[in-house]
């Protein structure tokens, strides 16, 4: 009789452990105090957003989600060894990555080695997915610089320049918008007059631009971060206004605090466009978008519509949905697991649009050039598509 009570007990025990919510963690990497915190930020508070409603809707049954943050302040060192403590953890199911191509560029192996999954949900590097791994361990939910560099150099030439020339910063990130924009200029016909290169933290850059007017080019295309974009643009406002030239911009500008450090006063002097994603630019048509934009202005306790680094914020939002769905479709889900059923997701309708086979063995790009936009600066400093 004793034995048979144990026995009943030790089977309770075994179904009440069974029954008690497991939790899942996401570790995020990213710049939460350098110069583009302002997109880590984004990241965090959308991925925060999606756990939220992830737990609150009971999808994985006993699991449960959770954040884990680390701060690579966009420097590759930090980022390799936050990659190897979250590797080491046997409780986090995945890790999602910022804005810098060259951090995640040198996490690549390591991610391999450890074999855990890696969302990107705002570096736009293209060597980022297509880097010669099998299986490969990272999916992005972001522009990819190869789809890029045509979006850009095509509203150049519809904007009636068939002379630019290229601002780059010397990275991973830079060359691969220096091949991109090469290969669709020559697609296009558009010539590029000159490529100028600078690195992180360079301060002055007039003579970059006098090099690029020089050249005959009608109008700048910009690939920089947040530190040296407000330097450009700084730059280019203490001309005459006979002498400034347009600046067609990648999206990096927007991951850090950029328009205050430019100076709205700055910013109204010069012609700027930027490389843009998702803008809740039409909230009334989208219910999810609205409840989003309600729930942001809330936390950040403004009345306004803009949302700061808007990419980060929708990308990371849609992209942890993406990854519960895997989790959902794993029925004990481990980092291989959740990694095959990525691929394997049919839809999902999300903020920015219904994702439809979003990735597969041969695809970890959620969106492509449908979803890409050029907007501007409007007179308060927020961002709006262009044209509007």
């Amino acid at each position: 009789m004793a034995i048979a009570k144990i026995l009943l007990i030790l089977n309770a025990l075994l179904i009440w452990n069974s029954s008690i919510a497991q939790t899942l963690y996401l570790g995020l990497n990213a710049d939460l105090k350098g110069g583009s915190a302002q997109s880590g930020e984004a990241i965090r508070l959308g991925i925060e957003m999606a756990i939220k409603d992830i737990n609150k809707s009971g999808m994985l049954g006993k699991y449960s989600l959770a954040l884990r943050t680390k701060d690579h302040r966009g420097n590759p060192a930090r980022g390799i060894d936050n990659v190897l403590d979250y590797a080491d953890d046997e409780d986090v199911i995945a890790i999602i990555g910022g804005l810098h191509t060259p951090v995640i560029m040198h996490e690549l192996p390591i991610i391999h080695k450890k074999k855990i999954p890696y969302l990107v949900p705002w570096a736009a590097g293209t060597p980022i997915i297509k880097n010669g791994y099998e299986p490969n361990y990272v999916f992005r939910l972001s522009v990819r610089d190869e789809f890029a560099g045509e979006v850009l150099i095509r509203h150049a030439k519809d904007s009636g320049f068939n002379q630019v020339g290229l601002l780059l910063e010397r990275t991973g990130w830079g060359r691969s918008n220096d091949k991109s924009m090469y290969k669709a200029s020559n697609k296009l016909g558009l010539n590029i007059t000159s490529v100028q290169w600078f690195n992180w933290g360079e301060k002055d850059f007039s003579t970059l631009i006098k090099e690029l007017r020089d050249s005959g080019a009608q109008a700048i295309m910009l690939v920089a971060n947040a530190p040296e974009g407000v330097e450009v643009i700084k730059a280019m406002s203490t001309l005459p206004s006979n002498e400034r030239l347009p600046v067609i911009s990648h999206w990096g500008i927007t991951g850090g605090n950029f328009v205050a450090q430019v100076g709205l006063d700055n910013l109204a002097k010069v012609d700027l466009r930027v490389l843009q994603t998702y803008l809740f630019d039409n909230v009334e048509s989208n219910k999810t978008a609205n409840i989003l934009l309600q729930r942001y202005k809330s936390k950040m306790k403004q009345k306004h519509n803009y949302v700061k680094a808007t990419p980060g914020f929708a990308h990371s939002y849609d992209l942890v949905h993406l990854l519960a769905k895997a989790i959902q479709n794993s029925p004990s889900p481990t980092r291989e697991t959740v990694r095959n059923q990525l691929e394997k997701i049919k839809e999902y309708s999300g903020l920015i649009k219904i994702y439809r086979k979003p990735f597969s063995a041969k695809n970890h790009e959620a969106i492509g050039p449908d979803s890409y936009q050029i907007a501007r600066f409007n007179k308060q400093g927020h961002i709006v598509p262009w044209g509007k």
